[in-house]
């Protein structure tokens, strides 16, 4: 073991961290290093709470035990310098492979390569680093904006007026959201606002700004909200302001969580586009466990995503996401970056 726990947790008192157990056996017919064990990967997320970062690292922890790898999850709690340190952090500790969630291509290119020179594995979930020694894990955001917002169109016809809430600069939120102006031109939309916020507090401070748009542009019927946290936010202010009848929610991702709040009697939440993040967490760990073993996974490693309405949650009874896994089997598990020396998670 190369002690990465200790090291990490006493040299970053920004981070919150979480370790699995640590494993020294490993797995009968795996190529090397899986064979003989004693694996270390380090994950180190962007962001630093929400029920989807929840999932997914709940996910990750699924993979790697089954894969016998000692793992350490740390989390930057949106700061650009912290995700930099935690990153040089598990460099300095040799580990062998960093999968890297979310956060600012600009920050972290440079420090990706120090990775790579170093001859470890990297593998990017959401965010572009524009590498090609550096398999990226998408959810396919194209798919999952225009999945979602057909419904809007399909819900509402051609030639609504609209809002976005949107932060530029996060690769995921920039791909769907580009959908979203897309959408706006190809069917007459009208985008009276584009507002939002990543912080610590994402859904309390979009719902203060939803507010003062929606009192400003009382004529907006449709928000597209391209990440569940912004959502919980936009549905706030509009049941505080009483307009849930007016309007409607149009989101991407979700979470047990999310399909509570979309199942309310008379929810602004209509739709939603999403990938089981759990799942993303399970590929995650397999890609940068084959880019380990000599086994490069490809440059793009897709997941494909599922439209979910609240008329699928009520006709399908689907109170969490383990109802929505039974009820959508293409939900439950994704064959990507699979190889037979790979044991499966247990779900």
């Amino acid at each position: 073991m190369k002690h990465l726990t200790r090291t990490l947790l006493g040299g970053l008192f920004a981070a919150t961290l979480m370790t699995s157990p640590a494993f020294s056996a490993g797995i009968d017919g795996a190529p090397a290093p899986f064979d003989k064990g004693d694996v270390d990967i380090a994950v180190v997320s962007f962001l630093g709470g929400g029920d989807w970062l929840q999932a997914f690292e709940a996910g990750v922890k699924r993979q790697a035990d089954a894969l016998h790898v000692n793992l350490t999850v740390s989390q930057a709690r949106n700061d650009n310098d912290t995700q930099r340190s935690l990153i040089e952090q598990a460099i300095n500790l040799g580990v062998d492979g960093i999968i890297i969630n979310n956060g600012r291509p600009e920050v972290l290119k440079d420090v990706a390569q120090k990775a790579l020179d170093a001859g470890i594995k990297v593998v990017a979930y959401d965010v572009n680093l524009d590498n090609p020694q550096i398999p990226q894990i998408e959810q396919s955001d194209k798919d999952m904006a225009r999945l979602v917002l057909e419904q809007a169109v399909k819900d509402k016809g051609d030639g609504f007026v609209g809002g976005a809430v949107y932060v530029a600069g996060f690769a995921p939120l920039d791909r769907r959201y580009a959908v979203w102006k897309d959408f706006v031109a190809k069917h007459n939309l009208t985008e009276k606002a584009t507002w939002g916020v990543v912080n610590d507090t994402v859904p309390a401070s979009v719902a203060d700004q939803t507010k003062a748009v929606l009192t400003a542009n009382p004529d907006i019927s449709v928000i597209f909200t391209p990440w569940d946290e912004f959502a919980k936010g936009v549905k706030l202010a509009i049941d505080e302001l009483g307009v849930a009848s007016k309007v409607k929610i149009y989101g991407v991702d979700i979470s047990t969580a999310d399909i509570q709040l979309m199942n309310e009697p008379d929810s602004a939440w209509q739709a939603t586009a999403a990938t089981n993040a759990a799942v993303v967490g399970e590929v995650s760990v397999r890609a940068v466990s084959l880019a380990i073993a000599g086994q490069f996974p490809g440059t793009s490693v897709l997941l494909q995503p599922t439209l979910v309405t609240r008329d699928d949650l009520a006709k399908g009874e689907i109170k969490t996401i383990e109802d929505l896994q039974e009820k959508f089997p293409a939900f439950r598990k994704s064959d990507a970056a699979t190889a037979e020396w790979i044991p499966s998670a247990t779900n």
